[in-house]
């Protein structure tokens, strides 16, 4: 019968035969890991590539608009990632009445400063789509119905919004949505 000591060479005590020196084994298992690792990455960067938006959808990310033609108490619709978008430039009146409502009395608390970029108290900028099932309201174009809050007022499901865009009555739980966006000039916004 073989014992350990039968196994190990005179004068080799077990584990120093090749201590501190790679063996060909060792080499051949770091570099068959090392091609498959490469394998992995240049198979999963193409797959994780092909998930970013295409160009023509980056074009569309962001919209300029231009604020020199909105009138005091006027307001425009635009689009924005094929939604249409509200642009508005509130009277004094407007946002003295948006200020004297109490946040805490509105079904989703937010004043008027929370709504606007500070310094641009009177510009609200909001996604034109009704929070309760998706609905353009009225109250951005030219002789259209505001509702009896002054602001938006929905057709599909009545719901009435104020001259914040804040939800005051209907079955709308949220407000309209306030895009990410920053002012590039005093007469030029980029949404998105």
């Amino acid at each position: 019968m073989a014992t350990v000591s039968d196994a190990i060479p005179t004068g080799e005590t077990p584990g120093s035969a090749h201590d501190g020196e790679p063996r060909r084994r060792d080499f051949l298992s770091i570099a068959a890991l090392s091609f498959g690792g490469v394998g992995v990455v240049a198979t999963l960067v193409p797959l994780i590539n092909q998930m970013n938006p295409s160009a023509d959808v980056l074009a569309q990310s962001s919209t300029d608009i231009d604020l020199s033609q909105i009138l005091p108490g006027q307001a425009i619709k635009a689009s924005f990632r094929k939604q249409p978008l509200f642009v508005r430039n509130l009277t004094p009146a407007e946002i003295a009445a948006a200020d004297a409502v109490p946040a805490a009395s509105l079904r989703d608390p937010e004043t008027l400063a929370q709504r606007t970029k500070e310094g641009h108290k009177n510009w609200l900028i909001t996604l034109g789509v009704c929070t309760h099932l998706g609905c353009v309201p009225l109250g951005a174009g030219e002789g259209e119905v505001k509702g009896e809050y002054g602001g938006y007022f929905c057709p599909c499901h009545g719901s009435s919004y104020d001259t914040a865009a804040r939800i005051r009555k209907g079955p709308a739980p949220k407000n309209l949505a306030v895009p990410e966006y920053k002012f590039t000039s005093d007469t030029t916004v980029t949404v998105g």
